[in-house]
Protein backbone atom coordinates (compact mmCIF):
# COMPACT_ATOMS: atom_id res chain seq x y z
CA UNK A 1 0.00 0.00 0.00
CA UNK A 2 1.65 3.13 -1.14
CA UNK A 3 1.85 6.03 1.30
CA UNK A 4 3.57 9.60 0.96
CA UNK A 5 3.18 9.34 5.32
CA UNK A 6 6.47 8.02 7.58
CA UNK A 7 6.42 4.59 8.13
CA UNK A 8 5.27 4.87 11.70
CA UNK A 9 1.97 6.62 10.30
CA UNK A 10 -1.39 3.91 11.78
CA UNK A 11 -2.16 3.57 8.42
CA UNK A 12 1.42 2.89 6.57
CA UNK A 13 0.91 -0.82 5.97
CA UNK A 14 -2.23 -2.67 4.97
CA UNK A 15 -1.27 -5.02 7.65
CA UNK A 16 -1.88 -2.28 10.26
CA UNK A 17 -5.03 -1.53 8.92
CA UNK A 18 -6.23 -5.17 9.53
CA UNK A 19 -4.90 -5.09 12.59
CA UNK A 20 -6.95 -1.66 13.55
CA UNK A 21 -10.01 -2.96 11.72
CA UNK A 22 -10.14 -6.29 14.07
CA UNK A 23 -9.37 -4.21 16.76
CA UNK A 24 -12.08 -1.41 15.87
CA UNK A 25 -14.80 -4.09 15.13
CA UNK A 26 -14.29 -6.94 17.48
CA UNK A 27 -14.26 -5.08 21.13
CA UNK A 28 -16.16 -7.47 23.17
CA UNK A 29 -16.40 -11.49 23.52
CA UNK A 30 -17.60 -13.53 25.67
CA UNK A 31 -14.60 -15.34 27.64
CA UNK A 32 -15.17 -18.42 29.60
CA UNK A 33 -12.67 -17.36 32.00
CA UNK A 34 -14.18 -14.34 33.10
CA UNK A 35 -17.98 -12.97 34.67
CA UNK A 36 -18.62 -10.46 31.82
CA UNK A 37 -17.78 -9.60 28.20
CA UNK A 38 -13.95 -8.73 28.00
CA UNK A 39 -12.87 -5.51 25.63
CA UNK A 40 -10.08 -6.14 23.31
CA UNK A 41 -8.05 -8.52 21.49
CA UNK A 42 -4.84 -10.99 22.15
CA UNK A 43 -2.33 -11.74 20.25
CA UNK A 44 -2.98 -14.80 19.15
CA UNK A 45 -6.58 -13.69 18.16
CA UNK A 46 -5.15 -10.89 15.94
CA UNK A 47 -2.49 -13.81 14.69
CA UNK A 48 -5.72 -16.38 13.50
CA UNK A 49 -7.59 -13.15 11.89
CA UNK A 50 -4.53 -11.79 10.29
CA UNK A 51 -2.39 -14.87 8.77
CA UNK A 52 0.53 -12.79 10.70
CA UNK A 53 3.14 -13.58 12.62
CA UNK A 54 3.21 -13.19 16.76
CA UNK A 55 6.52 -11.10 16.13
CA UNK A 56 4.88 -9.14 13.46
CA UNK A 57 1.84 -8.37 15.33
CA UNK A 58 3.70 -7.33 18.41
CA UNK A 59 5.51 -4.63 15.97
CA UNK A 60 2.63 -3.12 14.89
CA UNK A 61 0.67 -3.22 17.99
CA UNK A 62 3.83 -1.47 19.83
CA UNK A 63 3.92 0.92 17.09
CA UNK A 64 -0.06 1.63 17.05
CA UNK A 65 0.71 2.04 20.89
CA UNK A 66 3.46 4.39 20.68
CA UNK A 67 1.38 6.39 18.43
CA UNK A 68 -1.61 6.99 20.49
CA UNK A 69 -3.61 4.88 18.47
CA UNK A 70 -4.18 1.51 20.49
CA UNK A 71 -4.21 0.71 23.90
CA UNK A 72 -3.12 -2.21 26.18
CA UNK A 73 -4.24 -3.95 29.38
CA UNK A 74 -4.70 -7.11 31.44
CA UNK A 75 -7.45 -8.89 31.17
CA UNK A 76 -9.48 -8.89 34.38
CA UNK A 77 -10.17 -13.00 35.65
CA UNK A 78 -11.94 -14.41 38.58
CA UNK A 79 -10.43 -17.50 38.14
CA UNK A 80 -6.95 -18.87 38.38
CA UNK A 81 -4.73 -18.00 35.39
CA UNK A 82 -2.36 -15.83 34.16
CA UNK A 83 -4.07 -12.57 32.88
CA UNK A 84 -4.00 -12.16 29.18
CA UNK A 85 -2.68 -8.83 27.36
CA UNK A 86 -5.37 -7.34 25.55
CA UNK A 87 -5.21 -4.79 22.73
CA UNK A 88 -8.13 -2.09 21.97
CA UNK A 89 -8.57 0.87 19.63
CA UNK A 90 -7.53 3.98 21.48
CA UNK A 91 -11.54 5.94 21.01
CA UNK A 92 -10.55 8.52 23.30
CA UNK A 93 -13.68 7.33 25.77
CA UNK A 94 -12.90 6.98 29.17
CA UNK A 95 -12.84 3.42 29.01
CA UNK A 96 -10.55 3.43 26.14
CA UNK A 97 -8.53 6.77 26.02
CA UNK A 98 -4.63 6.82 25.60
CA UNK A 99 -2.60 9.22 27.42
CA UNK A 100 -0.18 9.55 24.29
CA UNK A 101 -3.20 10.53 22.21
CA UNK A 102 -4.26 13.20 24.87
CA UNK A 103 -0.33 14.67 25.05
CA UNK A 104 -0.04 14.65 21.18
CA UNK A 105 -3.83 16.84 20.49
CA UNK A 106 -2.42 19.24 23.80
CA UNK A 107 0.83 19.67 21.86
CA UNK A 108 -1.34 20.09 18.76
CA UNK A 109 -3.30 22.56 19.88
CA UNK A 110 0.04 24.58 21.56
CA UNK A 111 1.52 24.55 18.40
CA UNK A 112 -1.62 25.68 16.51
CA UNK A 113 -2.13 28.97 18.72
CA UNK A 114 1.69 29.61 18.30
CA UNK A 115 1.11 29.25 14.65
CA UNK A 116 -2.21 31.56 14.38
CA UNK A 117 -0.02 34.24 16.29
CA UNK A 118 2.64 34.37 13.88
CA UNK A 119 0.00 33.93 10.85
CA UNK A 120 -2.99 35.33 11.19
CA UNK A 121 -6.09 33.88 9.33
CA UNK A 122 -9.95 35.52 9.11
CA UNK A 123 -11.95 34.75 12.06
CA UNK A 124 -13.66 31.03 12.74
CA UNK A 125 -17.17 30.40 13.52
CA UNK A 126 -15.86 27.54 15.55
CA UNK A 127 -15.19 27.98 19.34
CA UNK A 128 -11.55 27.37 20.81
CA UNK A 129 -12.15 23.64 21.59
CA UNK A 130 -13.35 22.97 18.46
CA UNK A 131 -10.00 24.76 16.79
CA UNK A 132 -7.89 22.36 18.75
CA UNK A 133 -9.76 19.28 17.46
CA UNK A 134 -8.96 20.41 14.32
CA UNK A 135 -5.22 21.26 15.50
CA UNK A 136 -4.96 17.45 16.46
CA UNK A 137 -6.59 16.18 13.47
CA UNK A 138 -4.57 17.94 10.62
CA UNK A 139 -1.31 16.48 12.43
CA UNK A 140 -2.81 13.35 12.95
CA UNK A 141 -3.68 13.31 8.83
CA UNK A 142 0.17 14.47 7.79
CA UNK A 143 1.27 12.11 10.22
CA UNK A 144 -0.84 9.39 7.70
CA UNK A 145 0.69 10.99 4.67
CA UNK A 146 -2.36 13.18 3.76
CA UNK A 147 -1.79 17.10 2.98
CA UNK A 148 -5.49 17.79 4.41
CA UNK A 149 -6.98 21.02 3.41
CA UNK A 150 -9.64 22.55 6.26
CA UNK A 151 -12.98 24.37 5.42
CA UNK A 152 -14.20 25.41 8.48
CA UNK A 153 -17.67 26.57 7.14
CA UNK A 154 -18.97 23.65 5.26
CA UNK A 155 -17.01 21.12 7.77
CA UNK A 156 -14.62 19.38 5.34
CA UNK A 157 -11.54 17.84 5.34
CA UNK A 158 -10.40 17.77 1.63
CA UNK A 159 -7.56 14.91 1.49
CA UNK A 160 -7.03 14.57 -2.51
CA UNK A 161 -5.00 13.30 -3.47
CA UNK A 162 -5.26 9.97 -1.79
CA UNK A 163 -2.19 8.48 -1.27
CA UNK A 164 -3.51 5.38 -1.40
CA UNK A 165 -5.22 5.85 -4.74
CA UNK A 166 -2.91 2.77 -6.15
CA UNK A 167 -3.88 0.41 -3.64
CA UNK A 168 -6.31 -2.43 -4.27
CA UNK A 169 -9.75 -1.12 -5.04
CA UNK A 170 -11.13 -3.68 -2.84
CA UNK A 171 -8.89 -2.86 0.01
CA UNK A 172 -10.38 0.74 0.24
CA UNK A 173 -13.72 0.68 1.64
CA UNK A 174 -11.29 -1.30 5.04
CA UNK A 175 -8.98 1.17 5.12
CA UNK A 176 -11.81 4.75 4.72
CA UNK A 177 -13.47 2.59 7.42
CA UNK A 178 -9.95 2.41 9.58
CA UNK A 179 -9.31 5.98 9.07
CA UNK A 180 -12.67 7.15 9.78
CA UNK A 181 -12.65 4.98 13.40
CA UNK A 182 -9.09 6.77 13.60
CA UNK A 183 -10.02 10.12 13.47
CA UNK A 184 -13.02 10.27 15.60
CA UNK A 185 -10.52 8.60 18.07
CA UNK A 186 -8.15 11.55 17.52
CA UNK A 187 -11.34 14.52 17.82
CA UNK A 188 -12.49 12.64 20.79
CA UNK A 189 -9.44 12.53 22.47
CA UNK A 190 -8.98 16.33 21.83
CA UNK A 191 -12.03 16.60 23.29
CA UNK A 192 -14.92 19.40 21.86
CA UNK A 193 -18.10 19.41 19.29
CA UNK A 194 -16.54 17.95 16.23
CA UNK A 195 -16.98 14.49 15.24
CA UNK A 196 -15.89 12.31 12.06
CA UNK A 197 -19.13 11.38 10.14
CA UNK A 198 -18.14 10.28 6.96
CA UNK A 199 -15.10 9.72 4.33
CA UNK A 200 -16.65 10.81 0.72
CA UNK A 201 -15.20 9.09 -1.95
CA UNK A 202 -15.96 9.37 -5.60
CA UNK A 203 -15.55 7.52 -9.12
CA UNK A 204 -11.51 8.98 -8.94
CA UNK A 205 -9.97 6.82 -6.39
CA UNK A 206 -7.77 9.82 -5.69
CA UNK A 207 -10.28 11.96 -4.00
CA UNK A 208 -11.35 12.21 -0.76
CA UNK A 209 -13.46 14.12 1.63
CA UNK A 210 -14.00 13.82 5.09
CA UNK A 211 -17.39 14.81 6.17
CA UNK A 212 -17.07 16.64 9.89
CA UNK A 213 -20.59 17.40 12.08
CA UNK A 214 -21.10 19.62 15.12
CA UNK A 215 -22.94 17.04 17.88
CA UNK A 216 -26.18 17.62 18.40
CA UNK A 217 -25.74 19.13 21.87
CA UNK A 218 -23.54 21.70 20.45
CA UNK A 219 -25.80 22.60 17.80
CA UNK A 220 -28.94 23.10 19.50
Amino acid sequence: MANGGPVCGPISTFSRVRILHLLFEGGGQFDAGSEKTRAGRTIGELCEATGLHPNTVREHLQRLIEGGYVIQASEHRTTRGRPRTLYSAATGTAEASSPIARNKAKAAAVRGDLLRRVIPTSASALDRDAIYQLDALVEHLEESGFEPVVDDEQLTVDLSPCPHAAGRAEDRPMLCSVHLGLMQGVLTEAGGPLAAEAVRTSALPADCTVQLRLTEMTAA
